[in-house]
């Protein structure tokens, strides 16, 4: 059917066979209508379409199963715990960050007895503890420790937060007061 178009008002062309047909692209508030659904419908397809992908990505690179927290946090020492609820008998390894900076990893295997008697796991070693460097005084700092999950085939290494970050401060003594403001690249520091 040369010369039609489904936004002309006629269903066929009137012109004769031997003249070029002429369309008019007249809108109707029908096809308006029409077109405005089928957009508001290929939005929709297309966000639930990146809901899905969203959903699938986060189940794929996030371990919904990391039980833990942050029960010590000082100049010190950073001391917690953590569980992989799916598989309760494995030993974490988590990492600790001072202040979005790198400060140490560790195997979470120190003794916990109250997170086996809170029915967490089926023995004792789940805890950890960070001794933390040496930082600058007179500072508030705020520790986050992260578990390492394995995700996908392997090849990706995922952090995933335990607990909140939990606040500490930092008073002046002897061993801290040469510590540099970038503490993290000084001599003896993990990068």
């Amino acid at each position: 059917m040369r010369g039609y178009s489904p936004f002309t008002t006629d269903a066929f062309p009137s012109a004769p066979a031997t003249q070029p047909a002429t369309t008019t692209t007249t809108t109707t508030p029908a096809r308006l209508a029409r077109l405005s659904r089928a957009l508001i419908a290929k939005s929709v397809a297309e966000a639930l379409f990146v809901v899905a992908l969203a959903v699938y990505f986060s189940y794929s690179n996030i371990n919904p199963y990391f039980r833990g927290s942050i029960d010590v946090a000082d100049a010190r020492t950073v001391e917690g715990w953590v569980v992989d609820e799916a598989a309760p008998d494995a030993r974490v390894e988590v990492h600790l960050y001072i202040d979005e900076r790198f400060a140490g990893r560790a195997s979470a295997d120190a003794p916990r007895a109250d997170v086996q008697a809170a029915g967490r796991s089926r023995d004792a070693y789940h805890g950890f503890v960070f001794h933390t460097p040496l930082l600058p005084p007179n500072r508030t700092y705020r520790a986050r420790v992260y578990a390492m999950h394995i995700a996908g085939d392997g090849a990706r290494r995922v952090l995933q937060e335990i607990g909140a970050a939990t606040a500490f401060s930092v008073t002046a003594d002897k061993d801290n007061l040469r510590v540099p403001d970038a503490w993290w690249e000084s001599e003896g520091q993990q990068r």
